[in-house]
């Protein structure tokens, strides 16, 4: 018996284990994979991820990330940008953030168990407090009948790297008619890119074609990885906890990937989530969850609905590139630096 026995060893899961230690709590971390897997997502971390994660204990040293000062929004011939009002953001490859949370685990004394699987209807035997934070098709939420959802969506996303020099500090987002292309720098001489559009079907390399100032950056550079595909989803669950039984990370609902904030969701959940279990009242995560998803969730809405209107977006574009104080007041509200309301 263990107090917190957590389903699922990718950051979510990780991040609660070493906040649920915070307090004093006994956890176990059980994942049917390997340490260290990849998976397609962005790899930038705004500052508020940033913040999080040092409020976690974990600090990510200098030489395995590179420093994102802010975000560049290209498209319709207009280019602006807006640094980030405290602090910088983050850009490292999945596996290394996974390797370093993996190692402030087992500092942590978090009980880690891979290759392992646990049925559903057991679990609640082996702990106190079962949590799920095994991803976007989680058989915990479906087995504690946490599935209902109050709207969901999906798009698609390709990612890959290359050997180059990034060439901005920024993370620039391109916009075409029917998908966005992000481009992040995550090491000294390391870009990682990805696409994310409506249809399963569009590979990076076609979407590329649409963005010919950022095929022309990148041609000659050697691939530094295999491309891999995910899906982006919006989901609002009705509910993230019942009884003894909660859920993190994207088993909780999800944001859409343009926002960048799905690994900055998982760690505050992760802070929110550990006090809860320390208190043993899951209550009280449930309203802290839908307090921290509501500003990114607003700001998925806003930039969907650029994607979906393309005279909407060419006018906002306008403005903001006549006016960029408008889109360092928009980057302050995303980041959770200007409150409004």
């Amino acid at each position: 018996m263990v107090d917190v026995l957590i389903i699922g060893g990718g950051p979510a899961g990780l991040a609660l284990g070493i906040a649920a230690r915070r307090h004093g709590l006994r956890v176990a971390v059980v994942d049917r994979g390997a340490p260290g897997a990849d998976k397609a997502c962005g790899e930038g971390l705004m500052p508020d991820a940033v913040a999080a994660l040092a409020a976690l204990g974990v600090e990510v040293p200098v030489s395995d990330a590179q420093p994102i000062r802010g975000i560049r929004f290209v498209g319709h011939g207009r280019e602006f940008e807006a640094a980030f009002p405290h602090g910088s953001g983050l850009g490292l490859r999945r596996t290394t953030l996974h390797r370093l949370l993996t190692q402030h685990a087992c500092q942590a004394g978090v009980e880690l168990h891979w290759h392992t699987t646990v049925p559903s209807g057991e679990a609640s035997q082996m702990a106190r407090f079962v949590v799920g934070a095994d991803g976007e098709n989680s058989a915990m939420r479906r087995w504690a009948g946490l599935d209902a959802a109050v709207r969901a969506s999906r798009r698609f996303g390709f990612r890959q790297h290359f050997e180059i020099e990034p060439w901005s500090d920024c993370v620039e987002v391109h916009w075409a008619r029917d998908c966005q292309i992000y481009v992040t720098p995550v090491g000294a001489r390391l870009v990682g890119v990805a696409c994310l559009s409506s249809s399963p079907y569009l590979r990076l390399e076609q979407a590329l074609r649409q963005f010919p100032a950022v095929a022309r950056r990148l041609q000659g550079a050697p691939a530094a990885s295999e491309e891999r595909g995910g899906v982006s989803a919006s989901r609002r669950l009705k509910r993230v906890a019942t009884g003894t039984v909660a859920l993190i990370g994207d088993a909780s609902g999800s944001v859409d990937a343009v926002t960048g904030e799905g690994l900055g969701l998982a760690f505050k959940q992760a802070l929110a989530l550990g006090e809860a279990l320390a208190t043993g009242d899951l209550r009280r995560y449930q309203r802290q969850h839908d307090l921290i998803r509501r500003r990114p969730a607003m700001m998925a809405g806003l930039l969907l609905l650029l994607d979906r209107r393309e005279r909407l977006r060419r006018g906002v574009f306008s403005a903001f590139a006549a006016h960029p104080a408008l889109f360092s007041r928009v980057l302050s509200f995303h980041t959770g630096a200007l409150c409004v309301g």
